[in-house]
């Protein structure tokens, strides 16, 4: 059976954490759902500072193999980013336990996980893991997640961006709006409102359509 913990790790126990070390008044907010494995890359918003900060920051971090700016929205700016296949840390026990990120939350002071895991064995040698590489783990909650609650599977922003998607009448047949015009209400571009939407059905759909009948 699946459990969720919620957890606090120090700034420097994750990857990002170099950007809130050199920034400190950054918060990092990841945009969606990352499953940690191979050729996953995670979405983080990034506000409090100028994205050409952020990206000099980024180019010098050995764990980061790549990553792109995929919209700026105000002072708040999209990055995708792709681990290093090598890296290490708090990301390798994730992967090595199939734990799910489903929030994160950076600031100055630590790093805030919502994270699922398959079971409570997972939960416990990912703790275990974590401990052997000298990385202090604060378990704010730990919960089974109700079988009709979807509301760790999206992000607000996805939730959001799907009621408004419904409620224009993007998914009727004929449709009554456009993606043009769903980029124009929530003031991005149309690449990043097709990307922001598919990744929000994916999640919903691979949550409904797999993780709970498996």
């Amino acid at each position: 059976m699946s459990v969720i913990a919620e957890i606090s790790v120090p700034v420097d126990a994750f990857v990002l954490g170099r950007i809130l070390d050199d920034v400190p008044a950054v918060e990092i907010e990841l945009e969606r759902i990352v499953p940690l494995e191979e050729g996953i890359t995670p979405l983080f918003w990034i506000s409090g500072a100028s994205a050409g900060e952020i990206e000099a920051i980024l180019r010098d971090q050995p764990e980061i193999e790549n990553f792109d700016v995929v919209t700026r929205i105000g002072n708040r700016a999209l990055f995708e980013v792709t681990w290093d296949p090598e890296i290490t840390g708090l990301i390798q026990a994730l992967m090595e336990t199939r734990a799910k990120i489903l929030e994160a939350t950076g600031t100055a002071r630590r790093w805030d996980f919502k994270i699922r895991f398959h079971s409570h064995d997972n939960l416990s040698s990912f703790n275990v893991r974590l401990t052997n590489l000298g990385i202090t783990v604060t378990l704010r909650k730990i919960y089974v997640p109700s079988p009709d609650d979807t509301t760790d599977v999206l992000s607000s922003d996805q939730r959001e961006l799907l009621l408004l998607a419904h409620r224009e009448g993007y998914f009727k047949v004929p449709r009554r709006t456009t993606l043009s015009e769903l980029a124009t209400k929530e003031g991005v571009s149309d690449s990043a409102i097709s990307q922001r939407l598919r990744r929000a059905l994916d999640s919903f759909i691979s949550y409904e359509l797999i993780s709970k009948r498996q």
